[in-house]
């Protein structure tokens, strides 16, 4: 057929066309955007894939030797080259236990964002659709929520829930615990921003016509009115990873995050915290800089996406 050689195959199509739009170009011309990316790749490679690549396994206990604790830096006078960045008070290795830390946070801020997601999505689709009693109903618990600060919501729900379990069961529950205890305290955002894209939507004329055809509320809702309200959705769940990372590391900091077998950047902190008056300060400050490089890099990511989709700023 004429011109058929030149036809790209259909597989290659959809990559063609994103590494030729305006994200693409938008991204390749931001060094720090870049930069951002390459740190936030960096980490969750080295969080995901830990049990492979950590130089130590810190949660061995036959491998660990008290004789090894608190020894400084590899590059101070003290250090032993085994431990890059020295070890904690139990001889763990501290950059092999910031590398599961990190990948404990990165999973309770991906889950808590995706449950957040899903529920003020739901709400809002719900609430811009439905309008009437229901949107406002909806939305006055909305407002409630976000009189009160979300760490604080999230230390309620988590002490609530820790009060109603038995004890004997608190570590085997902390880590759902906290996903969902930060992912509830985050859904009124979403649903505010997706009940005022759906009420611009609904009144669009695909959406009359999809009622004219006589589809159910639920079916357009989902296959019509959600894939146009999605934009924006992308990115406040770009910038509440950041948030819901944070928000762990607080509670964990707090004591009232997840277990101690299951130790986080929250965790690292918080006990580095006992002795870093004492002179071994690098307990606290190399988790803490690991959390602050993961945040900072998400945050970047966060305000470029949204600068990238908003075509006034096209």
């Amino acid at each position: 057929m004429p011109g058929h050689g030149g036809a790209l195959p259909q597989g290659r199509r959809p990559v063609k066309a994103f590494f030729d739009s305006d994200i693409w170009w938008s991204f390749t011309r931001s060094p720090v955007v870049v930069l951002s990316a390459i740190v936030a790749l960096v980490c969750i490679i080295g969080a995901v894939f830990s049990p492979l690549i950590a130089p130590h396994n810190p949660f061995d206990l036959a491998s660990l030797q008290l004789m090894d604790a608190f020894k400084p830096p590899s590059w101070e006078a003290e250090g032993d080259p085994l431990y890059l960045l020295g070890t904690d008070d139990q001889g763990r290795d501290m950059l092999s236990a910031i590398m599961f830390g990190a990948r404990v946070s990165l999973m309770v801020g991906f889950c808590a964002v995706i449950f957040s997601t899903v529920v003020g999505v739901t709400v809002g689709l719900v609430a811009g659709y439905m309008g009437g009693k229901v949107d406002a109903l909806l939305m006055r618990i909305a407002d409630i929520q976000l009189t009160f600060p979300s760490i604080l919501v999230a230390l309620l729900v988590d002490g609530v829930v820790r009060a109603a379990v038995p004890r004997e069961v608190h570590d085997q529950i902390a880590l759902f615990v906290v996903i969902f205890a930060i992912g509830i305290s985050n859904w009124p955002q979403f649903a505010r921003t997706v009940r005022g894209s759906t009420l611009v939507e609904r009144n669009k004329e695909y959406v009359q016509a999809a009622r004219v055809i006589g589809l159910s509320p639920l079916r357009i809702m989902r296959s019509h009115v959600l894939p146009n309200v999605m934009s924006p959705v992308l990115v406040i769940a770009t910038l509440n990873l950041s948030f819901a990372i944070l928000a762990e590391a607080t509670l964990s900091f707090l004591g009232v995050g997840v277990p101690p077998t299951q130790p986080s950047l929250g965790t690292l902190i918080r006990i580095g915290n006992d002795f870093l008056f004492s002179g071994e300060w690098w307990i606290a400050i190399f988790p803490g800089i690991a959390l602050i490089v993961m945040v900072l890099s998400v945050n970047l990511l966060g305000d470029w996406l949204r600068d990238a989709l908003n075509p006034k700023l096209r």
